[in-house]
């Protein structure tokens, strides 16, 4: 009964001390701002202006509502991306408290997480009132796929912020191959093209592709909000669909979820094996 108790006292601490994090991050952020917060609110209305002009109006191409299927993808790839590059450099940006305070050091990682995710959910309702406000049609039952989506975006996400963080405690040049290694990967996903070329390029492989799970995250968000993930229009500028259903969308999240649980596992252990020599290291 004690040992119960010590542990929900202690699981309390680490859940307080991440609140904490986030909510100092939040305020570094935008201290000084006239807006504040408001800045990354008007992100996806800026780029969503941006986009809209550039391929609807002066290249016109072949996604219908182009500016909504980008956005429909980009938010989740942006809070993955700015979750794990944060995470990076948590432990050694805060090296002085590391060194000098005793409190559970995974809490650093996960507060970039936390951080990201506190834009992922303000930008992603943004972008909702957007949509309904141009008369863009996405309400259905599609939208529920964003549930596991994020789920399994979450999962991966968390686990690949730990690996990173702890192992640029040690090799600093983690940072520098995940700056590139981010800078490829986007173009990995299918968010500014179609994921029809993608089955019209590699054909039966296709499956080898939607083994990253970043790219079953994004098209499965272009299916919940955009709707047409294969929306095309041919040169009798016809609208074409090739939608592969709900189950595959479940399917391929269940087979990309998996080993992101595994990743998690495998990173809090590597993470917890490293921390004792953080110190040393820094």
């Amino acid at each position: 009964m004690l040992l119960d108790r010590r542990s929900r006292a202690q699981t309390r601490v680490r859940w307080e001390l991440l609140r904490n994090l986030i909510r100092k991050d939040l305020k570094v952020k935008y201290k000084g701002s006239t807006l504040g917060f408001a800045w990354s609110l008007a992100n996806p209305l800026l780029l969503m202006a941006v986009y809209y002009v550039v391929f609807q109006v002066i290249l016109p191409g072949r996604i219908p509502n182009f500016a909504i299927y980008l956005m429909s993808g980009l938010l989740i790839w942006n809070a993955f991306s700015g979750s794990v590059s944060g995470a990076c450099g948590s432990v050694v940006y805060n090296a002085n408290l590391v060194k000098k305070v005793r409190f559970p050091l995974p809490v650093l990682p996960l507060s970039a997480v936390g951080f990201a995710l506190v834009h992922f959910v303000l930008q992603l309702g943004v972008l909702f009132v957007v949509i309904a406000a141009l008369q863009y049609n996405f309400f259905g039952l599609q939208l529920l796929l964003v549930f596991p989506a994020f789920v399994v975006a979450l999962i991966f996400t968390t686990a690949l912020s730990m690996l990173v963080a702890a192992l640029n405690v040690r090799y600093r040049d983690t940072q520098h191959l995940l700056d590139v290694a981010l800078l490829a990967w986007f173009w990995l996903n299918p968010i500014v093209y179609n994921m029809d070329l993608i089955r019209q390029h590699l054909h039966s492989y296709t499956w080898i592709y939607f083994l990253n799970p970043m790219a079953t995250v994004a098209a499965t968000f272009q299916r919940a909000i955009y709707k047409h993930p294969y929306a095309t229009i041919n040169k009798h500028r016809t609208l074409i669909l090739a939608d592969p259903g709900y189950t595959w969308y479940l399917e391929h999240l269940a087979i990309v979820g998996v080993p992101s649980l595994l990743l998690l596992w495998f990173s809090y252990r590597v993470f917890t094996r490293l921390q004792a020599d953080f110190a040393e290291d820094l």
